[in-house]
């Protein structure tokens, strides 16, 4: 039995937001073919730019966010989703080693510089493409699980259309410009948002997009980010640059305060300072306009509930999953976090019995929940030990 429950409420606090000017330079890839029916990029400000909440998916802002646009370098976030992903499922390791082609090591522009038949642990090689964004590293790895550039474009294609990223294309791992006759890699803002929110999963991948620099070949090479919000944005995780002469300079950027995470996506700037600029501007407004509002995280303790005629004197209230809501700035002062469990229940319980639940609440409108469990089996003693068993027994009796 559940006895009559309770509320506790949770104070909240409000950080502050700091804004920063990013800072300049950025790799280029192979000089860009001619143009055909590439778009060129606009004049003044982003072709294009999407801001999502990276936990929920709440669009923030945006600005023709499915407008078809080469994605440039941004194209290799595909190419480590799909290893990341063997990874997690165990048909690849982080450890196993990937041998670079003569192919591989003629990409040219950003690079690591393989020489044909060099071997790096796959670990090395996405450490590479992440922080250097080396095209050598992104075609060795296509390589290595597809047996072939064009076989692993085909994973790529088919794992778009499964995140149902509707606006995008992929015809190589790298995202460098098409030679003559060859097609383009096209994606979107929105895409590239949706791509970021998956490759965010990986804690490896945002290690290594969150690291100024690294060493590779024995620390003979220096790699230094491409992404440069990561030494001037407070808060900066993350993510990946772009730039060719049709694309662009773009960014999928990402960045952390106080419980509250956000991507951004920009397409298409003149100039590589401001497509960093323009990335800060907008992630400033994100932080300045929202707030994440944790109510509670999984596995988490909420409270102790003491039970009556049991072997042990209390079970520990726990959340079932995370409980996150995003809210407006100027209208959060009436939100409230209450844990609404029983302070007593009788024996016997179960382990992830059902207690109660942690509410969010804004005024009187409920905007969040998740139920509350117990975390571990109480048996019943004496009276209520003979109770159980006996009523137990009868309903089992035909």
């Amino acid at each position: 039995m559940v006895g009559r429950t309770w509320k506790r409420r949770v104070a909240l606090v409000v950080g502050a937001c700091v804004i920063a000017v990013p800072a300049l330079g950025h790799t280029r890839g192979r000089p860009a073919a001619p143009a055909t029916a590439a778009p060129a990029p606009e004049a003044t400000g982003p072709s294009a730019y999407y801001v999502v909440d990276q936990d929920s998916g709440t669009v923030l802002a945006e600005k023709d966010a499915h407008k078809r646009w080469p994605p440039a370098s941004m194209t290799k976030m595909m190419t480590v989703l799909i290893a990341m992903e063997r990874v997690r499922d165990g048909s690849l390791s982080l450890d196993e080693p990937v041998h670079a082609s003569a192919w591989a090591s003629k990409m040219g522009g950003s690079q690591v510089y393989l020489a044909a038949g060099e071997t790096f642990p796959l670990r090395e090689m996405l450490k590479a493409i992440m922080i250097a964004s080396a095209n050598d590293a992104a075609e060795a790895v296509a390589e290595h699980i597809a047996g072939s550039a064009p076989a692993f474009v085909d994973l790529m294609n088919a794992r778009a259309k499964a995140l149902g990223l509707a606006d995008t294309t992929y015809a190589s791992p790298h995202g460098l410009p098409p030679s003559a006759g060859q097609a383009m890699d096209l994606s979107s803002a929105h895409d590239l948002a949706v791509l970021g929110r998956e490759l965010m999963h990986f804690p490896e991948v945002v290690a290594w997009a969150g690291t100024d620099t690294a060493g590779f070949r024995n620390d003979t090479l220096q790699m230094r980010n491409t992404n440069h919000l990561v030494r001037t944005y407070p808060g900066a995780t993350g993510l990946k640059t772009g730039y060719h002469g049709q694309s662009g300079f773009c960014v999928t950027a990402s960045a952390t305060r106080n419980d509250l995470r956000v991507i951004a996506v920009v397409l298409g700037m003149p100039t590589k300072e401001g497509s960093f600029r323009e990335a800060a501007r907008l992630m400033n407004e994100a932080f300045t306009g929202y707030r994440a509002v944790v109510g509670a995280k999984r596995g988490t303790k909420v409270g102790d509930v003491a039970v009556s005629g049991g072997d042990a004197p209390s079970v520990q209230a726990l959340a079932t999953d995370d409980l996150r809501v995003l809210v407006k700035r100027g209208e959060d002062k009436d939100v409230a976090v209450e844990a609404r469990v029983p302070r007593l229940v009788s024996a016997p319980v179960q382990k992830q019995q059902a207690l109660g639940e942690i509410v969010v609440r804004r005024g009187t409108e409920e905007i969040g929940r998740v139920p509350v469990v117990a975390d571990r089996d109480v048996a019943a003693t004496g009276w209520f030990s003979w109770f159980w068993n006996r009523n137990v027994v009868t309903a089992a009796t035909p």
